[in-house]
């Protein structure tokens, strides 16, 4: 195909130009002709909205709302709904495309979309939230569906914004649709496993990972930024199989301790504490930034996008980073990664556990049947095993880095559906 150089990415980069650097190099490899280049990268539809919302003071608020559709060439789109104060289209773009390419890396038949409002949760009443999401839903009611598209929590959101997101489109139906979203409530049709989901994939990436690298769980030692739910699963099941957690953070700073934080205990601080690990006394509170340049072996940033960019990423020391966020790695940090020798679990499969017991739970609404927890556990980390592998030896094949490779894979398993289907 004729390849443009993509122009020189900023230090402080766009998390679109991030995707397409490496979605760039994926498309050379796999000698991608233009017209599936340029179908593969353009986002299939955008949704931008307002939504009116009466706040409890009784004055009216105009929040902007947004649903990007990148790909619908495996199945429906699938992906989660953000509330955050930061929320623009670029990074909704960003996000919709990593759900494309997660879902294809581990094999199962959706595509890829993000959505957003910009807001402040965390500044909002329940009530305030519950209009909010009601809104966005109704004005999205042509774009949802368990057969076009399929959303799910995001940050900011979890299962009570997913029961009235459900509420709202199964109004409006007439009938209870159950399938129309995942990360719902048990009571709702949710599925066992999905709270746990993304750290447990984490986790089994870490672990085969690992194994690749012959580090020794029992004698490996890890620091994850990031407590919310990923991260703290992450580190309590890592911890579980022998891993020495020396450090973790959260938005009040990052907390040490050499020789290892009990995870349980540190959890349940956490819960008994407003959420957050403020005053936790069983370890030393550094700069929350020292947390990823700690001597340790594994590294899992599990918190927000771009936190390895070039500003530190000479000075990281693990052997293993395993991406529990989305985009937590620059791309122009990667070069240095993969000069020093790093292994790099990407996030579109270190964390697509998520997203597969999320399809489990689609899966289990259309038949009308529930799973035992035993069933989803033991399918999510075959369906995850069996990604890492097939990545890893693409890696192998082409001589080139983890990321790269799930890119190659992911892009090769939509082009090539793409092209079976065919076009105009």
């Amino acid at each position: 195909m004729a390849y443009i150089e993509p122009a020189p990415i900023k230090d402080k980069e766009n998390p679109l130009e991030s995707m397409m650097s490496r979605f760039d190099i994926a498309a050379q490899i796999l000698g991608l002709d233009d017209a599936t280049y340029n179908v593969l990268k353009s986002p299939t539809k955008q949704v931008i909205v307002s939504l009116p919302i009466t706040m409890d003071d009784g004055r009216k608020r105009v929040f902007e709302g947004y649903r990007v559709i990148h790909s619908n060439i495996l199945g429906p789109a699938k992906g989660g709904i953000r509330f955050d104060p930061d929320v623009n289209l670029d990074e909704v773009k960003a996000l919709a495309a990593w759900m494309t390419w997660k879902c294809a890396v581990v094999d199962i038949p959706y595509g890829g979309a993000k959505g957003g409002i910009c807001c402040n949760p965390r500044a909002m009443s329940a009530g305030e939230i519950e209009r909010l999401m009601r809104a966005y839903t109704s004005a999205m009611m042509g774009i949802f569906g368990p057969d076009r598209d399929i959303p799910a929590p995001d940050m900011g959101t979890g299962p009570r914004e997913m029961a009235w997101l459900m509420d709202e489109y199964s109004k409006a139906q007439g009938i209870t649709v159950n399938a129309v979203v995942t990360g719902k409530p048990l009571v709702l049709g949710g599925s066992l496993g999905r709270v746990e989901a993304t750290g447990r994939g984490v986790m089994v990436s870490a672990l085969s990972a690992m194994e690749k690298l012959k580090l020794n769980p029992a004698k490996a030692t890890c620091a994850v930024q990031g407590f919310g739910n990923v991260g703290s699963i992450s580190a309590k099941l890592l911890h579980e199989r022998g891993v020495r957690i020396k450090a973790v953070s959260d938005i009040t700073g990052a907390y040490y301790n050499d020789n290892g934080i009990d995870i349980e205990e540190a959890i349940a601080y956490k819960e008994a504490n407003n959420g957050t690990l403020d005053g936790y006394q069983h370890a030393e509170k550094i700069p929350a930034d020292d947390l990823l340049t700690l001597s340790v072996d594994v590294l899992v940033p599990a918190a927000k996008e771009d936190v390895i960019t070039m500003a530190n990423v000479d000075k990281i020391q693990a052997r293993l980073i395993v991406e529990g966020a989305n985009g937590p790695t620059s791309a122009r940090a990667d070069a240095i990664i993969n000069e020093k020798g790093i292994m790099a679990v990407p996030d579109i499969l270190a964390n697509a556990g998520g997203v597969t017991v999320s399809y489990f739970e689609w899966v289990q609404n259309r038949l009308g049947y529930k799973w035992g927890l035993d069933r989803v556990n033991r399918r999510s980390d075959r369906i995850m095993r069996d990604a890492f592998d097939h990545v890893y030896q693409t890696a192998v094949k082409y001589n080139i880095p983890m990321r790269i490779a799930a890119y190659v894979v992911a892009i090769d398993k939509v082009a090539k559906t793409y092209q079976f289907r065919g076009g105009y």
